[in-house]
């Protein structure tokens, strides 16, 4: 009843102000007529459409509905929130990327406020007997025996994210921050754009769409491949396999963003959705995988080439290590993507439970590499929430020899965390292919931030490891590690997990270890 009597009394109030407004000729009530006018008709409209039934029930009213729901996670952000709140990244973290960005340390004061007595928290086990810190970063040398042009690459670099994911403006300020550092900066699959070509180090990345080097019909084109992958730029080529925000699903870009220039790149339709398949169709087993990284290893010239991955069953992987010895070629490095990773849109069921968190990927990688005695020959690279310094060594402990950031790395550019990457309204220009909002980035302003942070994070880095007693990342062990197990034990990650020595797989397989690596095979997939 009261929304027949809300929408009665504003249009009683529209016939009665009309008059009135013309009459006394005064501004207010003109004002006021057109407002009661405007207000009539949206509640008519309510009354009358099928699609809402909150406004069909409370016209005018029911929009403050969803207006509410539409502001609380900027009430949250701004005005709720605690310092060490907030997900993916608490403030904390956002404050101390900004303030790196811009050049100011990022020292906080009278002490911690988290919980460090929480069950699952991580320390880092300082020495009694420091050492000094090394003049230079240390870097880590991508390239096996395979491999005629190694790649000296940093602790922290820039991971993947495509143009189309993220607008002109923000790739071009990411590279020429790269350029500037010295660090590398991943492409993404979305293909090689002149807004990575900017002077910085590329890792150029092939997702299965094989975007920058696909035939017409979707499938990988080698001639195309060899041309984009002898430019000077690109030092490291990338095959994605899987990303940490949907692994198995295969990439995707939503139509709005999928602009004429984005589709010209990408070599499909512009104004529709993106969809990379699920799979690659240039191989299919664990043995054609490793023989097509061979391949573009010889099509680029000797260039490292190695791929990304979120891991998920044990098995398949394994998989991968018997076809490498069976091959007798390795890729000359792998990234490990964390489930926690996300700068793409995703479904929710995808971003939440499916693939491994980093730390179980990344030292499943790892021990399998040690077991089947290839761990001398593959570099691990590990992606997935890394922002600060603390986060570097964390992963280097665990088993990775660099990280890259893309979150990070895009709120050193301006990311304010407002999570509307795939709606194309970001409100700062850096997940936009909108170009008014894009413009707003200041390309030679925010590359500085860039090279900053991640200058002042890896040095950061290099301070706790010299801390821990280590100059160098081969002297960190998992005994610099510990976690809260449970309200009054901690353990070193030395004791909770299982650390294969070299070889193990190979000669006498652990109990833990020995049915997944006999069910594994390296001619399938398949778990059987």
């Amino acid at each position: 009843m009261i929304r027949y009597v809300l929408v009665v009394l504003v249009g009683v109030a529209t016939v009665v102000s009309v008059p009135i407004a013309v009459i006394s000729g005064g501004a207010g009530w003109w004002i006021l007529a057109s407002l009661c006018f405007v207000l009539a008709a949206v509640g008519v409209h309510d009354l009358l459409q099928t699609t809402h039934s909150v406004l069909r029930n409370y016209p005018i009213l029911g929009h403050s509905r969803y207006l509410l729901e539409a502001v609380p996670p900027e009430i949250q952000q701004y005005f709720i929130e605690r310092n060490v709140d907030g997900r993916p990244f608490d403030r904390d973290t956002r404050t101390i990327i900004y303030e790196r960005a811009k050049g100011i340390h990022g020292e906080l004061s009278f002490g911690t406020e988290r919980d460090i007595d929480s069950v699952g928290y991580d320390f880092l086990v300082h020495s009694m007997a420091p050492v000094p810190e090394p003049a230079e970063p240390p870097r880590v040398l991508i390239g096996g025996s395979d491999c005629t042009r190694p790649y000296s690459m940093a602790l922290l670099n820039v991971s993947s994210m495509s143009f189309g994911a993220l607008s002109g403006n923000a790739l071009k300020a990411l590279n020429k921050a790269a350029a500037l550092g010295g660090f590398a900066h991943d492409t993404g699959e979305g293909g090689l754009t002149p807004y990575h070509l900017g002077g910085g180090d590329l890792v150029w990345e092939i997702g299965s769409g094989y975007f920058g080097t696909r035939t017409p019909d979707g499938r990988f084109d080698p001639d195309q491949f060899a041309e984009n992958a002898a430019h000077e730029h690109v030092k490291v080529v990338s095959v994605k396999l899987s990303q940490g925000a949907k692994p198995g699903l295969g990439g995707v870009l939503p139509a709005a963003k999928v602009s004429e220039e984005i589709a010209g790149y990408r070599e499909v339709p512009a104004h529709e959705k993106c969809v990379s398949p699920s799979a690659h169709s240039a191989f299919r087993t664990p043995r054609e995988l490793v023989e097509f990284v061979g391949r573009l290893r010889e099509l680029a010239g000797g260039k490292p080439v190695g791929f990304k991955l979120c891991v998920g069953s044990r098995i398949e992987f394994l998989a991968l290590c018997k076809a490498m010895i069976d091959v007798g070629a390795t890729p000359d490095f792998i990234v490990v993507d964390g489930a926690e990773g996300g700068t793409a849109a995703a479904p929710l069921e995808y971003e939440d439970h499916v693939g491994l968190p980093l730390t179980d990927g990344l030292m499943t990688v790892h021990n399998a590499f040690v077991g089947s005695g290839l761990r001398d020959r593959i570099k691990i690279g590990a992606s997935g929430k890394v922002a600060a310094g603390n986060d570097i060594v964390k992963r280097l402990i665990q088993g990775a020899d660099f990280t890259n950031a893309a979150r990070a790395m895009m709120m050193a550019i301006g990311c304010i965390q407002a999570q509307r990457c795939h709606t194309n309204a970001c409100p700062v220009g850096v997940a936009t292919q909108d170009p008014m909002r894009s413009r707003a980035l200041n390309v030679a302003d925010k590359s500085i931030r860039a090279w900053r942070y991640q200058e002042a994070t890896v040095q950061q880095a290099v301070q706790i490891m010299a801390s821990l007693g280590a100059s160098d990342p081969s002297e960190l062990t998992p005994h610099m590690l510990r976690r809260k197990i449970d309200a009054t034990h901690v353990r070193s990650y030395a004791e909770i997990y299982e650390w294969l020595s070299p070889g193990a797989l190979l000669d006498d397989p652990p109990e833990s270890w020995a049915a997944d690596w006999e069910a594994a095979t390296p001619d399938s997939f398949r778990v059987s």
